[in-house]
């Protein structure tokens, strides 16, 4: 895991908290205290995955693409992940060992069975939830 399901949940609750109101990079980035440029690149990740919607300009800003309480926790867990949740075996394993010859495979579905898990608990909560915790 990385650091982008963070930043993009920082972002959407900004977001959610702003209602209908177009907020800028500058105030999301000095919210979460990073680059302006890092706010922007995860932005437009949000964006492509339709969680958020932009316009450049004077007046411009994001917006969430639609109501918080269609945000489900588990779209911006899916839309920020890249890669494996728990990673996966870097090494070679010795394929004569009995344990050696299947250890990947059965890992790949310990992960797999992992990572649905936590998919289907983050789904049961909503970005409404989330930024509820903050009022």
């Amino acid at each position: 895991m990385n650091g982008r399901f963070a930043i993009s949940m920082h972002i959407l609750t900004l977001l959610a908290q702003a209602s209908d109101e177009w907020v800028t990079s500058d105030l999301l980035a000095g919210s979460i205290n990073i680059n302006p440029v890092l706010v922007r690149k995860e932005l437009s990740n949000l964006r492509n995955n339709g969680l958020v919607i932009s316009r450049e300009g004077k007046n411009g800003g994001s917006m969430l693409a639609k109501p918080a309480s269609q945000i489900r926790v588990s779209d911006v867990f899916l839309a920020t992940r890249q890669g494996a949740f728990l990673g996966t075996a870097r090494n070679t394993p010795n394929p004569d060992c009995p344990v050696g010859k299947q250890i990947n495979r059965h890992l790949d579905d310990l992960y797999v069975e992992a990572e649905n898990a936590l998919i289907q608990q983050l789904g049961d909560s909503t970005l409404a939830d989330f930024s509820h915790r903050f009022d």
